[in-house]
């Protein structure tokens, strides 16, 4: 049988071949037809589902979206006024692609003192706040890399020329915590129904923000303020405000927001892992949170944040070399003992630098009434004797073990207004006893101890929060200083957690504390404007002066910044004269954390715990 295979056969085989390669990119292309018709169901059910919750854009990659130029939107803006348009809210430092990154894990940090509670816009603790931070977005934020103020959950905004309003545009896709749409109506409602709102706490936001007139939703995705006044801090200040959910708070009477220690929900990158009105986070437990699934943008690399409290100082290092903890602020003289101690820096990271957040300790005078009785320090001429009765050079240098100056004032030195010219007031006693002299106070009787016209002896209480053995030594050099000038001075401690019911009731003679700003130029009408002393503002030192109030207005009411500049320096030369505060130390941050953390880094804004993870075993030893 003759087999031979011949020309015509290849052809038809040739032809066989080409008919199923046809065959399979026609089922192919098929597939991929079905594949599109799926994702566009999806993406409908999904637009679907956005208009039903009322809100309109389709939902963004990761960053949030922001639209490109070609597909923007600008339906929603005012005509003829400038759009700026935002960038996506990204890592500051991308976390991927580091040497040892993984997903995953506990990131612990060992606060100093007890936060009283964790409720946004009334906690008035740093403590509280770090926590509140991670949990709660606002409309802007200071870029951690530049300092530049710029949209975080806002996409786009319009600025009156005149600074008469803001028009804001917010980010597709925005989502709370528990997955509802983050909508201008919930802006509406924090501003209205929360910050205005006079029967819940929020004295010490309200104080900054008395220029908005009206809060105005324009659209489900658009709102704009109203201002009274137009105001060098509108922008910052206004777009800086927490946007909490309106169908959880609304829900609560203002005696339960008040009373609460642990009501926390937001929009940010973690949320509480225990939110339960009728069964609240409360003193004394660790206060953890958890990575919230539904966060608009960038994910964290760590699955918790934990914070536990550990106020002894030689404790809480303690607890830290024990790996309790991943992070603490050092005391100045732990930081320069251990950074010189062979091997500590194979296994930790030792930071120090001086941030927009670095802030100043001081002591607070209390210029009313403490309990119905009237202090010494109503007198102009007390205060500055108190400032030059104590050598706080040699503070710096036996308590802190020198790290950190003397504070000239309350702007922090890194702000481009701080005022240079203004040198701190001198180590000088005897000219402290003459102004106390001056003002009425003489040792009268030959006893060593100072008293008044009455006979009344110059003694008052110093409050301090802390049992450590900083805190000890640092209310025994100053009662020694004071000793020596004939001023008796008795100290009472107190736990961290009463410190916000004595400063809302003044109930003080002195107190020691130490406030950090919260940007390049923090707002000092919250601290120092007579209009803080009511309600429990944080003005607590009861200090109201004209001039100081007259350069406050200023400072917010200049828009040009050359002028304001000029402003801000005669504000500091009433402080410096006045001295409502004794103004001890300008403190750089501190901390220690272990090297298994990484992407710590040391920004213009302090840290960005969210951005953390933590490190492979192989690159633990190197960060």
């Amino acid at each position: 049988m003759n087999n031979r295979f011949g020309f015509k056969d290849f052809i038809q085989i040739v032809l066989l071949g080409a008919v199923v390669v046809l065959l399979s990119l026609v089922m192919l292309q098929r597939d991929r037809d079905r594949v599109l018709q799926q994702d566009m169901l999806e993406q409908l059910r999904s637009i679907e589902k956005r208009l039903a919750s009322g809100v309109v854009a389709p939902a963004p990659g990761r960053g949030g979206g922001t639209p490109s130029a070609g597909a923007r939107d600008e339906s929603w803006a005012r005509a003829g006024v400038a759009i700026e348009w935002q960038q996506p809210w990204e890592y500051a430092a991308d976390p991927h692609g580091q040497a040892g990154f993984q997903e995953g894990g506990e990131f612990t940090e060992i606060f100093e003192g007890q936060p009283a509670k964790v409720v946004p816009m009334i906690a008035s603790d740093v403590y509280g706040r770090r926590a509140i931070d991670r949990v709660c977005d606002s409309l802007g934020a200071y870029d951690p890399n530049t300092l530049a103020f710029r949209g975080m959950l806002a996409a786009a905004w319009q600025r009156d020329p005149k600074g008469m309003w803001i028009r804001v545009r917010l980010r597709d896709g925005l989502r709370f915590s528990d997955g509802e749409p983050l909508t201008a109506e919930d802006v509406r409602w924090t501003f209205k129904d929360f910050v205005f709102n006079p029967s819940i706490e929020t004295e010490r936001v309200r104080s900054t923000l008395d220029q908005i007139e009206d809060v105005k939703v324009v659209d489900p995705l658009t709102v704009e303020f109203v201002f009274n006044k137009a105001l060098s801090f509108n922008l910052e200040y206004t777009l800086g405000v927490y946007v909490l959910p309106k169908h959880f708070y609304a829900r609560l009477e203002p005696n339960q927001i008040n009373s609460a220690t642990g009501l926390l929900m937001g929009s940010g990158p973690f949320r509480l892992e225990r939110l339960d009105p009728e069964n609240q986070w409360t003193l004394g437990q660790d206060l953890v949170l958890v990575r919230n699934e539904n966060y608009w943008g960038p994910r964290s690399p760590l699955d918790r944040l934990r914070f536990k409290v550990v106020v002894d100082g030689t404790s809480r290092l303690a607890s830290y070399q024990s790996d309790e903890g991943d992070m603490i602020t050092p005391t100045g003289p732990q930081f320069v003992k251990k950074t010189k101690e062979p091997g500590w820096d194979e296994r930790n990271q030792s930071l120090r630098w001086v941030n927009m957040r670095s802030g100043y300790s001081f002591i607070a005078w209390n210029q009313g009434k403490n309990n119905g009785r009237q202090t010494p320090f109503a007198d102009k001429r007390v205060r500055q004797a108190m400032t030059l009765c104590l050598n706080r050079e040699q503070m710096i240098k036996d308590i802190w073990e020198g790290v950190g100056s003397i504070a000239q004032g309350p702007v922090n030195p890194e702000s481009p207004v701080f005022a240079p010219e203004i040198d701190p007031w001198p180590f000088d006693p005897a000219r402290g006893a003459a102004l106390l002299a001056e003002a009425g106070w003489k040792d009268r009787n030959g006893d060593g101890i100072l008293e008044n016209e009455k006979g009344e002896r110059f003694e008052f209480e110093f409050t301090r929060a802390g049992s450590d053995e900083l805190s000890e030594r640092l209310s025994t050099f100053i009662k020694d200083s004071y000793a020596k000038v004939g001023i008796v001075m008795q100290v009472k401690p107190i736990d961290w957690a009463a410190m916000a019911d004595i400063l809302k009731g003044r109930t003080f003679d002195a107190l020691t504390m130490a406030w950090s700003a919260s940007a390049p130029e923090s707002d000092p009408r919250q601290i120092f404007h007579s209009e803080s002393i009511k309600e429990g503002g944080d003005n607590f030192a009861q200090w109201n002066c004209p001039a100081a109030d007259k350069a406050i207005d200023g400072i917010r009411s200049t828009l040009a910044f050359e002028e304001r500049a000029k402003v801000w320096r005669e504000f500091q030369a009433v402080v410096h004269d006045e001295q409502p505060y004794t103004f001890i130390r300008v403190s750089p941050w501190l901390r220690f954390v272990k090297k298994s953390i990484g992407n710590v880094q040391m920004h213009k804004s302090g840290l960005e715990p969210w951005e953390f993870f933590r490190g492979a075993p192989a690159a633990a030893a190197g960060g």
